[in-house]
């Protein structure tokens, strides 16, 4: 699944019973062990289910008597009443006996369930009817027989059932769209993961209790079904009705079962090894899938290769879904994706529009190995999926489409979640989930970035060789199945030195002992030092000393918003250590050093005299690097003096971790502002657009701050010192991936700080495309700042709102819905919210980034934020609580605030909101983060009021 909370940092950057139920000792006996029920404080109580009868089971997770091994599926959506009805026969195998079978169902009514054993098949008997138990707390229900169902033998359970499509954006929902023509037309399409396949059909709905699936459609003649494998047969029905038959699928996890019923128009090709991949979307957007289709094929054939693994299913749908919440889902043969993260307009998607539909695809692709054939075995490492197809963005999109230099845009992935990894309530990359909301939670920048970084950590210490081969092994070893973090330690352990013989195993190098590889002389445990880095929250920090010819290395936890003087620095800092693999380079040469850090302290001798030292080369280690002592001041002179003396990506991240340290109390901010001094003479864009990152986050923090003398003093520094590379800027679509990047980047800001030759351009050519109708073509990498600009009008807000309606292009909507939200007039920005809330004109999927975007502008933050408290019951009803929509709303009204008095009124909301039950770790993570923003402006205002005075 693709994160939606990447978009918006890539674009701005979950006794007594047993008395009254029959003579049934047995089901009693099975909870004489340890249940833990989060809804009942009496762990050994059966709950009660909807009828008033004992529910016979009190665990949240499913019991392990009965697995699924094969589901016979029919469905037929009703697109004019808006609901479906189900049947469906599973096959499934008693392991245990036991006398009922517990299965997921939400929100489903359950018409008939009928049992039948292998010898009613067998003789054409009619099978038992069975009683059904509800028990919603839980989201499932109970299938209670008349007699015990005996161990090691195989049953038919045949299930009837109905339920309305649903609103949202999980289950089995409704998703509309208005053609050109202003007509409105409805489809149906799935969201499974990670919890909701029990709202389409009832099911044994977690991720290690795969099965095969049959699935059949009903439809009406105008539309299309679709599902995970290609269609055997179609069947005509009495009233027009026509049955689609699927191919069984290979034994899968019920998240990633998928289908549709739509109207939809493809365009088609075929792989190197004839796999067919198709991409749908709706008629008028059908121009915009030739992209799409041709990143398909390039990366699902560089998988294949890579992987060394064929895609094991026959075709390859990718779907470009009208309401979707999440950036995209990797369903097995058929993967959904909201519009704007796979179709591509010639005429209106930028450069980095280009960038994150290529890496979207990449990652969903890449889950058909990781996640869909090798799943994580519980949602706790989540990661093993999220991380490795965050991880396979980089490697893939390199090999395949170069030009689009995803590489550096890798960096922000990791700067990214350290701002997170760096707060105390952040989490462990494999973490404790049991409820649904729990679950949902798990999807965040911490198993997806941080998974991602540290693997790539992982590759950097082994080498490319030894890493592809060890998590080929992996996905050999574990094909159809699920795994844990230990079996891909295990994996990469046997580091794969030799051959695969047979495609089966991998060899070990004689001289390694079992799960270790010998590295540098010393021998290192890959499965010790990876632990350090899942089973413990937070970023290390080291501390280099010099003195002559020695380095004193020190490690500690980062800290964000702690400084060390604080009385809790120290307790924080406690049972924290982890085996680091540094890398290193000096004044001296080139060459790359390496150390593994595994105590608290240690210490390097170098072999020659050195004036500066830096650690973690090209960035690829998940650590903070501070310098004692004179460190920083000799970097930053190298840097004044021949900043090309250091490696690109090692100047990107000097930037980074100063201004990391900067938060942390262990660097002056005016010392940060000097690093960058050196940038009017940088020719790495990454390096230039990382120094702007963090004076323009200045700005806009001073800015909603209404600190006025340092606003107006910042806004004169930025126009001033970066007047070269702002003036040197064409208004056209020329130039590399990176080039067109920072054209965005700079002409955004130049005009948001109302620079007089940027307002002039965009205003002239808004008025050009208004005069034209709309017509007009503007280059694609200035569209968002000529809307921007023209959006400041009330003529031109209204005409861009009234276009915003028309268009077709996903990509163009964006930029016209940012440039809306940033208007300065209230009025404007409400009715954006009350449209967005509406859902029908702003579709509801879009109104999470539209409250962020808004919350961020002056004008707006606290329109968003008593918006937010005002309709909270309301949002609830739009989104669920745990999900993604909901977090960066929550996230996005309340996260930036910095004053005391703001701390409180979030303290006090949060608190009511846990009077009712409702919880978020995010709200934890808000918290810390407005209190880190007090802090931060308290200790470095002063400075930068007083830096900046000095540098005018």
């Amino acid at each position: 699944m693709a994160n939606p909370w990447r978009k918006l940092i890539f674009n701005i950057y979950m006794g007594f019973y047993c008395s009254t139920i029959m003579p049934k000792m047995y089901i009693c006996s099975q909870f004489s062990m340890s249940s833990i029920d989060p809804f009942n404080n009496d762990p050994g109580a059966l709950p009660v289910a909807t009828n008033g009868e004992p529910f016979p089971w009190n665990e949240l997770r499913l019991p392990s008597m009965v697995i699924p091994l094969h589901y016979d599926l029919l469905v037929h959506p009703n697109l004019t009443s808006l609901d479906f009805v189900g049947s469906e026969k599973i096959e499934v195998l008693v392991r245990d006996a036991t006398q009922f079978i517990i299965l997921h169902s939400k929100d489903l009514e359950i018409m008939n369930v009928v049992l039948q054993s292998e010898e009613d098949l067998r003789y054409g008997k009619p099978g038992k009817r069975l009683n059904v138990l509800s028990y919603p707390a839980h989201q499932q229900i109970a299938l209670l027989a008349p007699e015990k169902l005996m161990a090691d033998l195989r049953y038919s359970v045949a299930i009837d059932f109905q339920a309305k499509l649903a609103n949202g954006f999980e289950g089995f929902y409704k998703s509309t769209y208005r053609t050109r023509g202003g007509k409105t037309r409805i489809i149906a399409v799935t969201d499974f993961e990670p919890t909701e396949a029990r709202m389409a059909f009832p099911c044994f709905d977690e991720p290690s209790l795969k099965a095969n699936f049959s699935i059949k459609m009903r439809r009406e003649s105008g539309h299309v079904a679709l599902s995970n494998m290609p269609k055997v047969k179609t069947i005509e029905l009495e009233g027009g009705l026509l049955e689609d038959h699927f191919e069984t699928t290979v034994k899968m996890s019920t998240y990633l079962v998928a289908y549709i019923v739509c109207d939809f128009n493809s365009v088609s090709g075929t792989t190197s090894s004839g796999v067919k991949v198709s991409v749908y979307a709706s008629p008028d957007k059908w121009s915009q899938t030739h992209y799409a289709l041709e990143a398909s094929l390039k990366l699902l054939d560089f998988y294949e290769n890579y992987f060394d693994i064929n895609y094991p299913l026959p075709k390859l749908d990718l779907i470009a879904i009208p309401d979707f919440e999440s950036g995209a889902m990797e369903n097995w043969g058929l993967i959904t994706y909201k519009e704007t993260s796979l179709l591509f307009d010639t005429k209106t998607s930028s450069a980095s529009d280009k960038l994150w539909v290529t890496k979207v695809i990449a990652h969903e692709l890449a889950h058909q190995w990781f996640g869909n054939l090798v799943t994580m075995e519980w949602w706790n490492d989540i990661w093993l999926n999220e991380g490795f197809a965050t991880y396979m963005e980089l490697i893939s999109v390199n090999a395949t489409y170069p030009e689009l230099q995803s590489d550096d845009v890798f960096l922000d992935v990791c700067f990214a979640v350290i701002k997170k990894d760096s707060l105390n309530s952040s989490r462990p990359i494999s973490n404790r989930a049991e409820t649904p909301t729990q679950i949902e939670e798990m999807f965040d920048a911490v198993s997806y970035n941080k998974g991602a970084c540290i693997l790539n950590m992982l590759k950097d210490f082994l080498n490319e060789e030894k890493f592809r081969k060890g998590i080929i092994h992996y996905l050999k070893t574990f094909s159809y199945g699920n795994a844990k973090n230990d079996d891909l330690w295990s994996s990469l352990s046997n580091s794969c030195l030799g051959d695969f013989t047979s495609g089966e195993f991998c060899y070990s190098d004689s001289k390694m002992t079992s799960n270790t590889l010998t590295f540098l002389g010393e021998n290192v445990e890959v499965k010790e030092m990876m632990t350090t880095w899942t089973v413990q929250k937070g970023i290390p920090l080291v501390v280099i000393t010099r003195e002559g010819r020695s380095l004193r290395l020190q490690q500690e936890r980062f800290l964000s918003g702690v400084f060390k003087e604080d009385p809790e620095w120290r307790a924080l800092q406690e049972r924290y250590l982890w085996h680091i693999p540094l890398t290193y380079s000096t004044s001296a040469s080139n060459v790359v050093h390496r150390h593994v850090l595994k105590s608290r302290t240690d210490t390097l001798e170098l072999s020659e005299k050195i004036s500066w030292v830096k650690f973690n080369v090209d960035s690829n280690g998940y650590y903070i690097v501070h310098y004692e002592g004179h460190g920083w001041d000799q970097l930053i002179t190298q840097l004044n003096q021949n900043h090309t003396l250091l490696r690109p990506k090692d100047r990107v991240g000097l930037i980074h971790d100063a201004f990391q340290l900067v938060s942390a109390g262990r660097l002056t901010l005016d010392k940060a502002l000097d690093l960058t001094r050196y940038l009017q003479h940088e020719a790495s864009i990454p390096a230039l657009l990382k120094g702007l990152e963090y004076l323009e986050l200045f700005y806009h923090m001073m800015e909603r701050r209404n600190v006025s003398d340092v606003t107006e003093n910042l806004k004169h520094y930025i126009l001033r010192y970066f007047k070269p590379v702002i003036d040197t800027q064409s208004w056209s679509d020329k130039g590399s991936v990176q080039d067109r990047m920072l054209r965005s980047t700079i002409l955004k800001l130049a005009c948001y700080l109302n620079h007089p030759p940027c307002i002039q351009k965009a205003t002239e050519l808004f008025s050009q495309w208004m005069e034209s109708s709309g017509k007009l073509n503007i280059p694609s990498d200035v569209l968002k700042i000529v809307y921007s600009v023209g959006a400041q009008t009330t003529v031109g807000w209204n005409y861009l709102l009234e276009q915003y309606g028309l268009s077709v292009s996903g990509a163009e909507k964006e930029k016209i819905l940012y440039a809306l939200s940033i208007s300065k007039h209230q009025e404007k920005l409400m009715k954006l919210i009350e449209l967005g809330m509406e859902g029908e004109v702003i579709k509801t999927q879009e109104l999470s980034s539209l409250l962020y975007t808004i919350a961020r502008n002056p004008k707006g933050q606290q329109l968003a934020w008593n918006f937010l408290r005002e309709n909270w019951t309301h949002l609830l009803k739009k989104f669920d609580l745990g999900s993604y929509a909901m977090r960066v709303i929550v996230f996005g009204t309340t996260s930036h605030f910095s004053s005391k008095d703001e701390l409180q009124e979030v303290k006090l909301f949060f608190d009511s909101l846990k009077t009712q039950g409702l919880h978020l770790d995010i709200f934890q993570t808000i918290l810390e983060t407005i209190s880190k923003n007090i802090k931060w402006l308290e200790k470095n205002l002063p400075t930068l009021r007083t830096w900046l005075l000095v540098s005018s």
